[in-house]
């Protein structure tokens, strides 16, 4: 089989690298790539977003399957051409992908179909949305609709602070075109929990849940980011969670789709606020893999990927209404320098080959120079993932990696899994089994 993965960063390493994993004879491309898929297969000189390019690339290196990483392919609409041209394809056509790529459709899609998510009101224009802050209570959060990288979300302490981020989009055009419509939303609290789902349009197999870490600093401090790590598993996705996901979240959302005639393929992300008593709140829906969830979700489950490919070719059968993970990962992202506003690039890197076994070193923001080094090209470098049989001893294997990997100025969280430690630790303290 010729697999092609679209996309260049972490994710589609880890996607990559399971693909090998699971096919060891699958012949493996990745457009763009990076230095890491490239150790995998052949990388393609292609953006990820170059439709007709990779459109013929298909045809040109006779492609069996093609799996989409990133959402902005997935918006410009590459699942539609390939499947028009008879190629298999993971991902959503374009307008199942709107679920990303416009937050206000996805307010309007969880009203219809009854999906438990905060009350929001969306706006093109500010002087209504500044009218609509000035009434609205304390905190709240302002979302450009749009496409925005991991950086068009802020949660707002103050109506101040909101109507400053309603001005930054909508004024002063501050994300472009990711801006031009804003969601205003009420504030929710508790715990985030990703949930990524397996989906044909009608059916849905559930992944083990990851818990990701948007803040810059330890202790969830300083600006949002892409994601400094993630975690798998999370002892607050219990069973009967798993239950009331499938059937308040990712069961109606796929039937609303279903009915508008977008049969949702692909992988549906729901990023999830549990509040207190253990309900599920939609903050967010992605069209992909999370990033850097993939990197810690994909090397617990061996053979996940057969169920991407018999999504993408038709006659997928899931056995199961969900996935267990093996054992534990923590991921950790090592970030530039200046990460996320002006990264610093061009550094070179240090990775030991003596890592400790059961540790996967993911390339995101990594290119080779002309003289063959490594060097750092992007503002998330490298995605740390290790292996353990409690997250705890993953996250002390993750740091200990992190610690060996050389750049200049590298920055990194050291408390990556630091709710699921503090949980195990109270439940020791008082004597409870795990569960």
């Amino acid at each position: 089989m010729r697999v092609l993965v679209v996309g260049g960063g972490g994710r589609e390493h880890a996607l990559a690298w399971a693909v090998k994993r699971d096919a060891p004879d699958a012949e493996l491309f990745a457009a763009p790539g990076n230095p890491g898929t490239a150790q995998l297969g052949t990388n393609l000189d292609i953006p990820a977003t170059a439709v007709e390019d990779l459109a013929a690339a298909v045809r040109a290196h006779r492609i069996d399957v093609t799996l989409v990483g990133p959402e902005a392919p997935l918006a410009a609409g590459l699942a539609d051409r390939l499947r028009a041209a008879g190629h298999a394809v993971l991902g959503p056509d374009r307008a199942a992908a709107r679920i990303e790529w416009s937050k206000a459709f996805a307010k309007d899609l969880m009203r219809e179909a009854g999906v438990p998510t905060a009350r929001a009101r969306a706006f093109t224009a500010l002087e209504p949305a500044l009218a609509y802050i000035a009434g609205h209570p304390e905190p709240l959060v302002v979302k450009a609709s749009g496409l925005a990288g991991g950086k068009g979300v802020t949660v707002c302490a103050t109506r101040a602070q909101a109507a400053a981020a309603a001005r930054a989009l909508l004024g002063e055009r501050a994300l472009g075109p990711a801006g031009e419509e804003i969601v205003i939303e009420e504030f929710l609290d508790g715990e985030e929990l990703s949930v990524l789902a397996l989906a044909d349009g009608e059916r849905a197999l559930l992944l083990p849940a990851a818990q990701d870490h948007k803040r810059l600093g330890e202790g969830d401090t300083g600006p949002n980011t892409g994601g400094m790590g993630a975690y798998c598993p999370v002892s607050l996705a219990t069973p009967a969670l798993y239950d009331r996901v499938q059937r308040e979240v990712i069961a109606p959302v796929l039937a609303a789709l279903a009915r508008r005639g977008t049969p949702y393929r692909g992988v549906l992300y729901a990023g999830l606020m549990i509040a207190p008593g253990g309900r599920p709140l939609v903050l967010e829906f992605n069209c992909r893999l999370g990033d850097p969830e993939a990197q810690a979700v994909l090397p617990l489950v061996p053979g996940v990927t057969r169920h991407l490919l018999e999504i993408a070719t038709g006659g997928w059968r899931p056995d199961a209404a969900r996935l267990e993970p093996l054992r534990a990962a923590v991921a950790t992202v090592l970030a530039a320098p200046g990460y996320p506003e002006r990264p610093e690039l061009g550094a070179a890197i240090e990775i030991p080959r003596d890592l400790e076994p059961g540790t996967l070193v993911f390339h995101a923001g990594t290119a080779r120079g002309a003289d063959g080094t490594l060097r750092v090209a992007g503002g998330r470098v490298l995605t740390v993932t290790a292996l353990g049989a409690t997250v705890a001893e993953a996250a002390q294997r993750s740091r200990a990696a992190c610690e060996r990997i050389a750049f200049p100025g590298k920055v990194y969280r050291r408390d990556i899994g630091w709710r699921e430690l503090a949980r195990a630790g109270a439940e020791a303290s008082a004597g409870t089994p795990r569960g």
